[in-house]
């Protein structure tokens, strides 16, 4: 799928480009991170697992149930009130989510349509997503620059990793290495790479057996492709050029061609047995949110969604 920048028949861009250099990224921060707490609170506690169970963390006190064994008793805490308790500890089943934020060229880009660009939209998402799912005892990385951990500052961790790794700026697709069967990923990403390229690689990440799920993100003027007269495709990575003279014309062809790209995506999920979200930057960042943890918490994979 060719990553490309449409201008009208005037010349004009349908939106501005976002670069993606580290120094713009750092002065866009602050309003990513508070955008991406907006998110977190539409979306905290829908993703938990935390619960009572074996383990060394302390999870609650409880009332003590008759018929219980009396060394289950926790006498101090009991000592202070007139009733009995049992001390539970938390059940030890945190996940390790790895996370892979597309930040290649194709995801700078923003259309008049657009509520956000591709880039930041994805920030967000994976911002707020980090963040929930610390919040539900879950430990969570980025894939290829930080082990997985369970830290309360994850979402400003994670920033600040993306901020240096400059080298990432230009990756189409997310490392390669096989993740362990327990270990959950979540891609975000426009999906703009050819379809076998793609589903080699996530063939290639779940070698092992880990679970995938994958956020494809789309700008409205992607998929509908609503021009008319004169238009140039531009290559945002700068090889070529394609003008058009009738857009119109042309555009049945595209956004057919654009239908047939996600179908590919999506069967290369679903063969591994991964998520598909297709989420449209101007819709609500928390509709993405919303159903990727609503799968992860109940363990399920469904059929490819938009959001």
């Amino acid at each position: 799928m060719a990553k490309v920048r449409v201008l009208d028949e005037t010349g004009r861009q349908p939106g501005h480009p976002v670069q993606a250099s580290a120094l713009e990224l750092a002065a866009r921060l602050p309003h990513l991170m508070l955008e991406a707490r907006r998110v977190l609170a539409a979306v905290s506690g829908v993703h938990g697992r935390r619960r009572a169970g074996p383990g060394e963390a302390f999870w609650q006190f409880r009332a003590f149930a008759p018929g219980e064994a009396a060394q289950r008793v926790d006498w101090r805490r009991s000592a202070r009130d007139d009733r009995l308790y049992v001390r539970e500890r938390e059940w030890e089943a945190a996940h390790s989510v790895h996370l892979w934020i597309d930040r290649s060229p194709s995801m700078a880009y923003i259309s008049s349509l657009a509520a956000a660009s591709k880039a930041e939209r994805a920030l967000v998402l994976g911002l707020a997503l980090s963040d929930a799912l610390v919040e539900a005892g879950e430990r969570v990385g980025l894939m290829g620059l930080m082990p997985p951990r369970a830290s309360r500052r994850i979402a400003e961790r994670l920033a600040e990793t993306l901020l240096l790794d400059k080298a990432g700026q230009d990756a189409d697709l997310p490392p390669g290495d096989a993740l362990p069967p327990q270990a959950e990923i979540i891609l975000i990403t426009d999906a703009l790479v050819p379809a076998e390229d793609f589903a080699r690689r996530i063939a290639s990440i779940a070698a092992r057996g880990a679970k995938g799920h994958v956020i494809r993100i789309v700008d409205p003027v992607e998929e509908t492709f609503p021009f008319d007269g004169e238009a140039v495709l531009e290559d945002v990575e700068g090889r070529a050029d394609l003008r058009v003279g009738d857009a119109r014309a042309w555009g049945a062809m595209y956004r057919e061609r654009f239908v047939q790209h996600g179908r590919a995506i999506a069967e290369a999920c679903l063969k591994r047995g991964w998520s598909v979200t297709v989420h449209r930057t101007d819709r609500p960042a928390t509709e993405p949110a919303l159903r990727v943890l609503g799968i992860l918490a109940g363990g399920g994979i469904q059929r490819q969604g938009a959001a």
